[in-house]
């Protein structure tokens, strides 16, 4: 039954990445994808030899104004025998000053877009970064494979119309000139890999209808990633809950008929007996507000709801398999929120786990009752460092818009780790503050807190709400409401549920040395064996 649900719930996309020492002209591959600087004449890195063969094409191109080079512009034209390969797309960087690691997912995601309507089985590229900024080998094709596979990602997996049969790639390679890089090189393609593998999984769980990815279904996902990786998997039944008195947790799952589960999933890289990294996600499989209903337009996102937990369950599916030096332990509760004549009503009052009590002002605000729970729960494990990551408030788009993850925190180390982490992976985060008047906005007359603070500030008051239940347990919180799905696609991201944190997450987790070999690579800490 588990490992039926696992291949229920996820999709794979099966491209083999290699890298190969030789020559960019004699390559034979279908494709050959060609990096250029906006403003230059010669090509950059291990493209430069190509420069003097090419360069009538890209003189023409440049003249006619349909490939410049600014960044994510795409040509595709045809060598007519210059050099080995059938055909060539050349792919803009934009200004060489300014090219970072995201400029290259980015266009590399441009060009899988391109590469999916080609019908190209193999292609071929050169570094794209090596030379260009400050990237080294190693984190330049960490940047461009992760933009190629996570630009490929389609989710069709319920459309049944059939389509003509268009050739999927299956085979990339990195053509390296210096034979001492290709170790290197293809260290940094196979974490990639798991990387973007991991990210595709919380698209996966996001995109799913609600129907199918219920809380029991998850339970049975990660069950069966336990089993494959050898991790330890607890499922917490509602009986259990009840007994230990996690009654805002249970609160929100009375008006379902889904029954709640707070999965918890453990992965043992560390030292024994060191404090764990414990990592929380809010897992709604659908939310209608319960009571306090939301408006129908735009409810069918609310699939959505559960990216927390899904970005959770893909960062530790990627740390086993990464092998990362670090003990984990990640915390899943998962409910749906209806309306229903059992459903919570504003005005309840419901006794948590920590003993405080909150008053149900509006049960749409469920997402911070469930983490309560969980939060304290979480915190009984002695984590050294305490992370949630939630789609919390429609407050937070309004404040940061589609791009920033709004990022509280009572620990700076922390909040820090994840600042750069955000950096390093393009998955930016904007720190709020955490000053005591906004506790005000959460008093309430006849509970010890209530789960809304009112019109402004809601992003921190929800924040602040949540830590009232961390203790003294170093804590962050992400909240991913207003990244975690989109209407328009990205370069590197289709519409629909991004799996935003995933990356994130695991940066952060890989910074985190204990047991490990430290060595610095494109300005990160990482194991040694990467």
């Amino acid at each position: 039954m588990a490992s039926d649900a696992k291949s229920a719930l996820r999709s794979r996309i099966a491209v083999r990445l290699e890298a190969a020492s030789g020559a960019l002209a004699s390559t034979t591959a279908e494709l050959l994808l060609i990096p250029c600087c906006e403003g230059e004449p010669t090509l950059p890195g291990d493209a430069k030899p190509l420069s003097k063969p090419l360069a009538a094409l890209l003189t023409d191109r440049r003249e006619r104004g349909e490939f410049t080079g600014k960044a994510n512009q795409l040509s595709l034209a045809e060598p007519h025998g210059v050099i080995s390969a059938k055909r060539l797309l050349l792919v803009g960087l934009g200004k060489r000053s300014a090219v970072t690691a995201e400029t290259i997912r980015q266009a590399m995601g441009k060009a899988a877009g391109q590469i999916k309507t080609l019908g190209v089985t193999h292609l071929a590229t050169p570094l794209f970064g090596p030379g260009l900024g400050k990237l080294t080998p190693a984190a330049a094709a960490q940047a461009q494979a992760e933009g190629l596979l996570l630009g490929l990602y389609d989710f069709n997996l319920y459309k049944t119309e059939t389509k003509p049969p268009v050739k999927s790639l299956t085979r990339a390679t990195w053509v390296v000139s210096d034979k001492r890089l290709l170790p290197i090189v293809q260290g940094s393609l196979k974490w990639a890999s798991i990387v973007s593998d991991a990210a595709m999984l919380a698209r996966d769980l996001g995109n799913h209808p609600s129907n199918v990815a219920t809380p029991s279904k998850i339970a049975e996902l990660a069950k069966a990633l336990a089993a494959e990786l050898k991790l330890r998997c607890t499922i917490m039944e509602r009986a259990e809950m009840e007994r230990l008195g996690m009654w805002a947790l249970v609160g929100v799952a009375r008006g379902s008929q889904e029954p709640p589960k707070l999965i918890m999933l453990e992965y043992k890289g560390g030292r024994a007996g060191e404090p764990p990294i414990a990592l929380v996600g809010k897992t709604i499989t659908f939310d209608t507000g319960g009571i306090s209903i939301k408006p129908s337009e735009n409810m069918e996102q609310m699939k959505d709801d559960m990216s927390g937990g899904a970005a959770v369950l893909a960062a530790i599916q990627a740390a086993a398999r990464l092998k990362l030096p670090v003990n984990v332990i990640g915390f899943l509760p998962a409910t749906e929120n209806m309306p229903s004549g059992t459903a919570q009503k504003p005005g309840d009052i419901v006794k948590t786990l920590s003993g405080l009590t909150i008053e149900v002002i509006n049960t749409d605000a469920e997402g911070r009752l469930i983490l309560a729970d969980a939060l304290t729960y979480a915190a009984r494990f002695k984590p050294k460092w305490l992370v949630d990551i939630a789609t919390l408030t429609g407050a937070c788009g309004v404040a940061l818009g589609k791009h920033a993850i709004g990022l509280i925190g009572t620990a700076p180390k922390l909040v820090a780790a994840l600042k750069e982490a955000g950096e390093v992976t393009g998955e930016r985060t904007w720190e709020m503050p955490l000053w005591e008047p906004y506790y005000d906005q959460i008093k309430s007359y006849v509970a010890d807190v209530q789960n809304v603070g009112g019109r402004y500030g809601g992003v921190i008051t929800a924040g602040a709400f949540l830590s009232k239940f961390v203790g003294k347990t170093p804590w962050a919180h992400l909240d991913i409401a207003s990244t975690a799905w989109i209407d328009e696609p990205r370069p590197y991201t289709p519409k629909g549920v991004t799996g935003v944190g995933v990356r994130l997450l695991i940066e952060f987790l890989s910074r985190q040395r204990s047991g490990a070999t430290k060595s610095r690579r494109g300005g990160r800490t990482t194991r040694a064996s990467r």
